[in-house]
């Protein structure tokens, strides 16, 4: 039977790390979130600078791809996939534009808008499934978020508690039908019953196309921060153990938990709740924040480069998405070196 592999990954951080200061230096004057543990300000984060687009940045993660598997693989791909947590504009998502300038010509081309922090882990399935049942060979699925410089900056958004948590960046990942970093398993929940509790709001109640001074930001409440704590501490390990079930074995086996990182407490709290020691749980938070879907591509490459990550260890790629409606994990036996 066909395998296929996450052969290689590789990133893109946007500008220079923004300090903390620069968001906590002006706190709004009446934010009841303040104290959230969903809301401890990491030390550092990454912006894109103005005027920087998804597409660009997905062209400048590709790069070291491009350079360890050679242009003509790449532009070989047979399936392009694109997850922008901000897209440029309405209606067209990146992948076109994202086509076009690495010269591509894929036979399936999909943006894809849910699965949001742990869409990393759907578009792994999606280009799993498209490559096992048909004639595709190899894949590149791609993870931007942009919404921390541009989102979170604005000037009536910055002073809440919210801002100054998500960062920018893009992570890329290369599949391929080789036995090179085997795909062992994927297990994935959409949840229904959370769908459209992560709302985005302005204070006049405006939709977010319709012209007015009031800034957008996401809607979180006192109420909504409990269930996504609630929600995140339970769904991240329980698709993590339903997906060691189908393969057999311990979650104490995963050499690497490789997961989205939206705070400290969630981090803490999933590798307690399946026996790892903090040394196997790598993640990037303190330097580049809640990166959202970006999150688990750039900490995998991140953790390889820093030879956290070996030849033959079993990596775990788990999260969960938006308020909970989605949770997904993905075993990977990691391959020889790049």
């Amino acid at each position: 039977m066909t395998s296929v592999s996450l052969t290689d990954v590789s990133t893109y951080l946007p500008g220079d790390p923004v300090p903390a200061d620069f968001f906590t230096q002006h706190p709004a004057a009446e934010d009841k979130l303040r104290h959230s543990p969903m809301f401890k300000v990491p030390p550092a984060r990454h912006h894109v600078a103005p005027g920087e687009t998804n597409a660009d940045m997905i062209e400048r993660a590709v790069q070291p791809l491009i350079e360890r598997q050679g242009r003509a693989a790449i532009r070989r791909v047979d399936v392009l996939l694109v997850h922008s947590q901000l897209p440029d504009q309405p209606f067209v998502g990146a992948g076109t534009e994202v086509a076009r300038r690495l010269g591509l010509a894929p036979r399936w081309l999909i943006d894809v808008a849910n699965a949001g922090c742990a869409s990393f882990v759907h578009m792994l399935d999606l280009a799993r499934q498209i490559l096992l049942h048909g004639d595709a060979r190899t894949a590149l699925i791609c993870n931007a978020q942009s919404a921390a410089g541009q989102l979170f900056t604005q000037s009536q958004v910055r002073g809440l508690s919210q801002a100054a948590i998500p960062g920018d960046g893009c992570g890329v990942g290369y599949v391929t039908t080789s036995a090179h970093a085997p795909v062992l398993g994927i297990q994935s929940r959409h949840i229904a019953a959370h769908a459209g509790d992560m709302t985005m709001v302005r204070h006049d109640g405006r939709k977010y196309w319709e012209a007015g001074e009031a800034q957008v930001h996401i809607g979180f409440t006192e109420s909504g921060v409990t269930n996504v704590l609630q929600r995140g501490n339970r769904l991240v390990p329980q698709v993590v153990r339903d997906l060691f079930r189908r393969l057999g074995g311990k979650t104490t086996d995963i050499d690497s938990l490789i997961t989205n990182q939206p705070n400290r407490t969630f981090l803490r709290n999933w590798r307690d709740a399946l026996g790892l020691p903090v040394e196997r749980h790598p993640d990037t938070f303190d330097r580049c924040g809640n990166l959202f879907g970006a999150a688990m591509p750039i900490t995998l490459d991140d953790a390889i480069r820093s030879q956290r990550i070996r030849e033959g260890d079993l990596v775990v790629l788990a999260g969960f998405a938006h308020a909970g409606d989605y949770a997904g994990a993905a075993a990977i036996r990691w391959g020889q070196g790049r």
